[in-house]
């Protein structure tokens, strides 16, 4: 089995204050790297510094809310500050602001598609540079979510701005492949604040709080389990042992990895001299519609269900 060892390489994890970008920033120090921890909250990026370096890692914190260029440069600024370089890149920073369509706001969209979308663009985008510059390759890790895989009920701004992670992965690691930088999307499915509101869930999720471990239909039928059960997945794709992968969306939750299939066509017909109205609504029912392709993140499958 190969070893993953991160010695002498500098990260930064946006939003791992808590929740699973702490999860990843531990890994990853726990494998050798130097990490630059990142919040909005004074006190928890402290707090999680501390964490690490008392778990005898290696941290410092940046505060500020990731989305702008000037938070971006500030974050790579301060890995090479401290510890002198840049590898690896992961944009965890994330809110929501859950409505139906017609109740979301500017304001409601715009957040999340800043805090997700455009930050993971502004702060990719100032690795890169350092990255190149460096002349050693380096790693992003983009972190997606099954909502920007199927859509997602009352997540129009948070499934957009995840499908549109996926799609920035997959461009990028056209892009950065001579300058053997590897970009990959994780999709990651954990007990977090963001799941306790999962009806089904939330019970479970309670569960693991009070310290009673979470059962096989969720680990291995769900995929569903801690944010340290998503972690390991990033120091791989960051280490030696990963540098082929890249271009790829990758999920993992409880006891289950899996790859995510990328859109393709999945039925084709042809009319001769091109398509009518009349023509399309005729064929649709025996043809390319005769299987339609379903929405949303399947409800859990419970025992009691």
């Amino acid at each position: 089995m190969p070893t993953i060892d991160l010695t002498g390489k500098a990260a930064v994890v946006t939003g791992s204050g808590r929740g699973l970008g702490l999860a990843y920033a531990h890994a990853l120090a726990a494998h050798g790297a130097s990490v630059v921890v990142n919040d909005v909250d004074e006190a928890v990026a402290e707090q999680a510094v501390k964490s690490i370096t008392e778990a005898g890692g290696t941290a410092v914190a940046e505060v500020v809310p990731v989305g702008s260029a000037e938070a971006a440069d500030r974050l790579v600024n301060r890995a090479v500050a401290e510890f002198g370089r840049l590898d690896i890149l992961v944009t965890n920073a994330g809110i929501l602001r859950d409505k139906v369509l017609w109740k979301m706001t500017d304001e409601d969209f715009d957040a999340v598609v800043t805090t997700h979308l455009r930050a993971t663009f502004t702060c990719a985008r100032a690795a890169s540079l350092r990255m190149r510059e460096q002349g050693e390759g380096g790693t992003l890790v983009l972190v997606g979510s099954p909502a920007g895989q199927r859509g997602n009920f009352g997540q129009t701004n948070y499934a957009a701005a995840k499908a549109g992670i996926a799609a920035m992965a997959r461009t990028w690691s056209m892009e950065l492949s001579r300058a053997d930088i590897t970009v990959n999307a994780i999709v990651p499915v954990a007990a977090t604040a963001m799941t306790e509101t999962i009806p089904a869930f939330a019970p479970y999720v309670e569960a693991l709080r009070n310290g009673e471990p979470l059962p096989d239909f969720l680990r291995k039928g769900e995929g569903f389990g801690t944010p340290e059960d998503c972690a390991a997945l990033v120091p791989f794709l960051a280490s030696d042992a990963a540098r082929g992968i890249t271009g790829q969306c990758v999920g993992i939750g409880g006891d289950k990895v899996a790859l995510w299939s990328h859109p393709q066509e999945i039925r084709t017909a042809y009319a001769d001299g091109g398509w009518t109205s009349e023509a399309l609504a005729d064929a649709w029912p025996t043809s390319i519609g005769a299987e339609p392709q379903s929405v949303g993140i399947p409800a859990p499958k419970t025992p009691e269900a």
